[in-house]
C-alpha cells in the first residue's frame, strides 16, 4: 500500500487546514489548547460552521447532505479536526444515527431526520446498555409492547452519554420476549426525549463532570412510524451501527496531538535543572508512541478503506474491533504522558477550585489539571462502545479464526 498522499489530497489538506485555522471561533480554540473539554455549545457553534460546506457529516453521501469524500478525505478530516483542537462532530449524530437512516431508514424518517442532525438542530443520545446489559448487549430487558400504531416502552438504560440535553434517543428494545436467541427479537426505536413518561437522572463520573445518566422509560408512547428497520430485525441494525462507532473510535489525531502537547510542554517543564525533553528516557517513550501511531495509522486506512467498500453490506467490518482496543490503549496511555509532564501540577481540576474557594493563589497552569480530568474521563475509553476485552474476543473469532 502507498501511504503517500496524492497532490490532490496535500492540496485537500492545506484546504481544510486553512479553512480550520480561519473560521474555529477563537474562544473555542484558546479554550480546547488549553485542555478543556468541549461544551455542548461550543459543538452546536462548530458543526454549523462545517455543515455550511457539508462537512460536518463527513462520511455521508452527498445526496443525504455530506460531502461525498473518499475514505482518504474522511481520515484527513478527522485528523485535521483533531489537531487543531476543535471539537468532534457530535459523534450520536453523525457517525450513528446519520448512517443507521441512510442504510436502514424510510424516505420519510431520511428527510425528516438527516438535515437536523447534520446540523445540530436535534441532539441525539444512544439508549443501548443497561444495568447486566453492556458488553452483553443482547441480554437488554427494556421492553416495548405494540399496541395498535404505538409501541409502549418500559425498562432502563444507564451510561446514557449526554441523555440530559439530548432532543431524541436511538433505542434498542425487546419486541419479542420468546426469541429463541437473544439476538432476536429486538427491536430499533426513534424515541422523543420529550414524550411522557421519561426519566433522566444524572451519573457524576469520575472527573467530577455530568455527561452520563440513567434513563427510565414508563409506559413511553412510541409511534410506529418511529421503528428503524423490521420488528425484531434491530440487531442488525445495531451491528451496523456500532461498526461505524469504532470506525471512528480510534482518534489517530487525538492522541497525535497529545504527543505534539507533550513535546511542546517538555520545552517548558525542567527535570533536574535541565528541560524535560532533554532526558533520553523521556525521548525514547515519545519516540515508541510514535511508532505506535504510525501502526495504527495505517490500519486505520485498511480498515477505513475495506468498509467503504463493504458498506452496503450493511455488516460491520470486524477489524473495526482493532482500531477500537488499539486506538483507545494510545488515547490513555498519550493522555496520562502529558499528565506526568505536567508531574506535581497535574493536581485534580477540582483541587483548583477548592483553593479559589479559599483564596489561594493557583498552583500552577491550567493545561496540567485539565489533562488529569481529560485522563480520568478516558478510563471509560476502553469501556464504551464495547468492552476491550469483547474486542479482543471479535477479533479472535472472526478476524484470527479462534
Amino acid at each position: 500500500m502507498d501511504l503517500r498522499f496524492s497532490a490532490e489530497e496535500l492540496a485537500f489538506r492545506d484546504e481544510l487546514r486553512a479553512f480550520i485555522r480561519d473560521k474555529l471561533p477563537t474562544d473555542i480554540r484558546d479554550r480546547m489548547r488549553l485542555g478543556y473539554s468541549a461544551e455542548k455549545e461550543d459543538t452546536i457553534r462548530w458543526q454549523r460552521v462545517l455543515n455550511e460546506r457539508h462537512w460536518a457529516a463527513y462520511m455521508w453521501p452527498k445526496e443525504w447532505g455530506g460531502p461525498g469524500w473518499s475514505p482518504i478525505q474522511r481520515m484527513i478530516f478527522l485528523e485535521e479536526n483533531q489537531l487543531a483542537n476543535a471539537p468532534d462532530m457530535q459523534v450520536f449524530n453523525i457517525t450513528m444515527i446519520g448512517p443507521v437512516l441512510i442504510q436502514f431508514g424510510t424516505d420519510e424518517q431520511k428527510k425528516r431526520f438527516l438535515p437536523r442532525a447534520a446540523n445540530l438542530d436535534d441532539w441525539w443520545c444512544q439508549g443501548f446498555s443497561e444495568p447486566g446489559a453492556g458488553s452483553d448487549l443482547a441480554a437488554l430487558k427494556t421492553a416495548a409492547k405494540r399496541v395498535g400504531d404505538e409501541y409502549v416502552v418500559n425498562g432502563q438504560k444507564i451510561w446514557t452519554s449526554t441523555a440530559h440535553m439530548a432532543d431524541w434517543c436511538f433505542c434498542l428494545v425487546r419486541t419479542d420476549p420468546n426469541a429463541p436467541k437473544r439476538q432476536m427479537g429486538i427491536t430499533f426505536l426513534l424515541i422523543d426525549m420529550k414524550t411522557p413518561g421519561i426519566t433522566v437522572r444524572p451519573i457524576i463520573s469520575i472527573d467530577g463532570t455530568h455527561h452520563l445518566n440513567e434513563v427510565f422509560f414508563d409506559d413511553v408512547k412510541v409511534p410506529v412510524a418511529m421503528r428503524v428497520g423490521e420488528e425484531n430485525k434491530g440487531w442488525d441494525v445495531a451491528k451496523y451501527l456500532l461498526g461505524n462507532e469504532r470506525t471512528g473510535i480510534a482518534r489517530v489525531g487525538k492522541s497525535k496531538e497529545r504527543i505534539r502537547t507533550a513535546i511542546e510542554k517538555s520545552h517548558e517543564v525542567m527535570q533536574n535543572g535541565r528541560p524535560l525533553i532533554e532526558d533520553p528516557t523521556f525521548r525514547q517513550r515519545i519516540a515508541q508512541f510514535e511508532v505506535d501511531i504510525k501502526a495504527l495509522d495505517i490500519t486505520n486506512l485498511r480498515v477505513i478503506s475495506a468498509h467503504d467498500k463493504n458498506k452496503d453490506s450493511g455488516k460491520p467490518d470486524p477489524l473495526t474491533s482493532v482500531l477500537k482496543i488499539k486506538g483507545t490503549e494510545l488515547l490513555q496511555s498519550t493522555t496520562e504522558m502529558v499528565m506526568d509532564v505536567g508531574g506535581p501540577l497535574s493536581m485534580p481540576d477540582w483541587a483548583a477550585e477548592l483553593q479559589a474557594l479559599s483564596n489561594e493563589p493557583e498552583l500552577g497552569p491550567a493545561w496540567p489539571a485539565e489533562t488529569t480530568r481529560g485522563y480520568l474521563m478516558l478510563r471509560a475509553a476502553s469501556i464504551y462502545g464495547g468492552t476491550n476485552e469483547i474486542m479482543k474476543n471479535i477479533v479472535a473469532k472472526a478476524v484470527l479464526g479462534f
